[in-house]
């Protein structure tokens, strides 16, 4: 039976795409209550699933214990014991070799570390002079590299635990294979398997491994950097660090220290950072649609030679046209120099050196270089809006502007609505284009440390690491962007019409 549309779905073709996006912005704050009150139940919920489950975990591992045979016994403590009594050598070897390798690791490195790891050491380098007049290094602790490799050993610490209990795991599949009158799996089947069957296993082996090492690791020491005292007044190795609980953060809330203090400095490049991110996005956007729509134009010649001279903006690499740019609006720069010659200007423009001029300045030249992405982009998805959509809104004679509001910019939002929230999201954490052009400048002393009037939190995590080496207060910074990206894309992602009617234009 086929559903009568209601009257405030007949009201929602009426609304254009900003209109609905606007209704959508409201509803979904309207039904915020709702869903937090969803969200702490949908928490208790698993919490409590987490609880009853952790209870299964040990009921199981007890009483597969109790029950096993004398080798199930033994692998809870000699891993791979299970394994070998059912004659898979391979895999008997992989989990004892494994567990050899954590306790030779442990035994000679990782205990150290790990020990450490809650106090972050208590002597450091000294240089001590001899009797002979001779000054000589006494090696002390590093709570950087007790930091590091304490990080290490618990993710090894991890990876043991999660091993041993798949080798507990599998002396109860063998047993109940054995129960069951099954074959087992040996050597030459689990080999054929990693190239057929499970060949998924093999291609995502050594991906999930990069992805471990070089990303989740990474950012768990940086959270952990946080609550830290990491500065320039205790860096290893001559100095140590140690834990300072949430004091970090609090300089994040703490405002009463004036505009100077580390609060004010974070809500006021905090504000920056969205407002460079909303322009950035959108007038690329917007002005790139524009121009792919002119050169798509019937009437228009030589569409190939104006796309190449535009694509040719983005072919030089941005290290090299930012910075020279960058040179060209200098004080006396070009641009400047030209102005001065021509008798328009008696001094040269401070886009560099006036806080407005230098936003305004990175927003303009931001548009020529987003602009040739999109104006590709946008051809493509233009190119499969149906023309007789067109047709039809002639013969209602609809004008230009009523197709682009009506078909074309609807069409549009819904197909890049997600690369739009990427790209918002992305140009948050555009380093190249502030650090290239400002640096982050002009410094006015005004805020705090090394932040710039330009400067993205992104940049401003830049300067703090490399010009300040206030390693903790930075790593504050980071965890803060995190947080900012990820509310402002669960509340996008929510809205945007591509994830809630994925139907509209199919």
């Amino acid at each position: 039976m086929a559903m009568v549309p209601t009257e405030a779905d007949i009201e929602a073709l009426r609304l254009n795409p900003f209109q609905k996006f606007g209704r959508n912005f409201v509803n979904f704050f309207r039904r915020l209550p709702g869903r937090f009150v969803h969200l702490f139940v949908s928490i208790g919920l698993f919490f409590k699933k987490a609880f009853f489950g952790i209870g299964r975990f040990f009921r199981d591992l007890v009483l597969t214990f109790v029950h096993g045979k004398w080798w199930t016994k033994l692998s809870y403590l000699i891993m791979g014991t299970g394994n070998f009594a059912h004659k898979q050598i391979m895999r008997g070897c992989i989990f004892l070799l494994f567990e050899v390798a954590f306790v030779f690791y442990m035994v000679f490195a990782g205990g150290y570390w790990f020990g450490m790891l809650f106090s972050l050491g208590t002597r450091p380098t000294e240089e001590v002079e001899s009797e002979e007049g001779w000054a000589t290094i006494v090696e002390g602790d590093n709570s950087f590299k007790i930091l590091l490799y304490g990080v290490l050993t618990l993710f090894f610490i991890v990876a043991l635990l999660y091993t041993w209990y798949l080798n507990i795991k599998q002396c109860r599949v063998n047993e109940k294979i054995d129960e069951e009158n099954k074959k087992l799996r040996y050597a030459k089947d689990d080999l054929r398997a990693l190239v057929d069957r499970e060949f998924y296993k093999t291609l995502l082996s050594l991906p999930t491994i990069g992805i471990i090492v070089f990303t989740i690791m990474p950012i768990v020491f940086m959270i952990l950097v946080a609550f830290t005292n990491y500065d320039v007044n205790h860096a290893p190795p001559y100095k140590l660090f140690n834990w300072v609980g949430f004091d970090n953060f609090g300089q994040l809330f703490n405002w009463t220290s004036g505009s100077t203090s580390f609060a004010a400095t974070f809500g006021e490049i905090l504000v920056w950072t969205l407002i460079w991110a909303f322009f950035a996005t959108f007038t690329n956007y917007f002005l790139g649609m524009l121009v792919a729509l002119l050169i798509n134009k019937k009437g228009i010649k030589f569409k190939k030679g104006w796309r190449t001279i535009l694509v040719l903006t983005v072919t030089i690499p941005q290290f090299i046209s930012l910075l020279y740019i960058s040179k060209m609006f200098g004080e006396n720069g070009i641009v400047n120099e030209a102005l001065k010659s021509w008798g328009w200007i008696d001094r040269p423009l401070p886009f560099w050196t006036d806080p407005m001029w230098a936003k305004i300045t990175v927003i303009v030249i931001n548009i020529w270089i987003g602009i040739p992405y999109l104006m590709l982009m946008v051809t493509g998805i233009l190119m499969n809006i149906p023309a007789d959509l067109y047709e039809s809104a002639k013969i209602d004679g609809a004008n230009p502007m009523q197709q682009y509001m009506k078909i074309t910019l609807p069409y549009m939002l819904f197909v890049t609505g997600p690369y739009l929230l990427t790209s918002f999201t992305g140009n948050m954490n555009n380093f190249n284009v502030i650090y290239l052009l400002t640096g982050g400048g002009p410094k006015t002393g005004r805020l705090y440390q090394s932040a710039g009037q330009s400067n993205l939190l992104i940049t401003w995590l830049y300067s703090m690491t490399v010009d300040d080496s206030n390693y903790a207060l930075a790593s504050v910074i980071g965890i803060m962007v995190f947080l900012v990206v990820a509310l402002i894309s669960v509340v996008v992602y929510n809205i945007i019409p591509s994830t809630r009617n994925e139907e509209d234009f199919s």
